[in-house]
């Protein structure tokens, strides 16, 4: 069972195809007849889930879609990038842990936002958000390696440049600790220790030594 739309209620369609259009997100169909129904889909870069929206399409209230998670591997690139195109993302926040209780927005961790990354920059930990001309909601949510068991420990997916260089430098620091603990000799084998790093990181299993 392939998870694979989900529908965002607006008011407008040609200003939220502009908006969608203006994140990067690629443009996968329009469909329209008449005046009383039209249907857009959109798909954000990386990923297999997409978005419709237009009209007649959803009885939800326009702006009511929160909470939408868009994963990615370094969220100050991502942030730096959508400011890039002209979107009001939010400054990166983390949850005061154990606090579920405030005023400000709720979010998976929470209602407390701190200003700045995770301290420790731990996976699942650091956001940031914005929305759409509606007020639907979007969070960036930055995940470096996933929980045990929530992967197909079988299957790695890099899904573009940007996550491979953050894998990669992730696992050049990891291999530069591992060369002190073996006297600093050059590791010839790099690129298979690289390789199983990696590909642990992303399916749950133990890192190497």
């Amino acid at each position: 069972m392939k998870f694979e739309i989900v529908i965002i209620p607006v008011s407008d369609v040609a200003r939220a195809k502009q908006f969608y259009a203006g994140l990067g997100w690629r443009q996968d169909a329009e469909f329209a007849s008449g005046d009383d129904f039209h249907i857009m889909q959109f798909t954000p870069p990386g990923s297999g889930c997409s978005i419709i929206f237009g009209k007649n399409v959803t009885a939800a209230a326009p702006g009511s879609a929160r909470g939408l998670y868009l994963i990615v591997s370094d969220i100050e690139a991502v942030r730096t990038h959508l400011l890039g195109r002209g979107v009001a993302v939010s400054e990166v926040f983390h949850g005061a842990d154990g606090v579920y209780a405030g005023g400000d927005e709720p979010y998976l961790f929470g209602r407390i936002r701190v200003n700045g990354p995770d301290p420790e920059r731990r996976s699942y930990r650091s956001f940031a958000s914005f929305s759409d001309p509606d007020g639907n909601g979007w969070l960036l949510q930055e995940v470096t390696q996933r929980l045990p068991g929530r992967v197909d420990p079988d299957v790695v997916t890099i899904t573009s440049a940007t996550e491979l260089a953050a894998a990669l430098r992730r696992a050049g620091a990891a291999h530069g600790e591992h060369e002190k603990r073996t006297g600093g000799e050059y590791d010839v084998n790099w690129p298979d220790w690289y390789a199983e790093y990696m590909f642990n990181e992303q399916t749950g299993k133990p890192l190497p030594e």
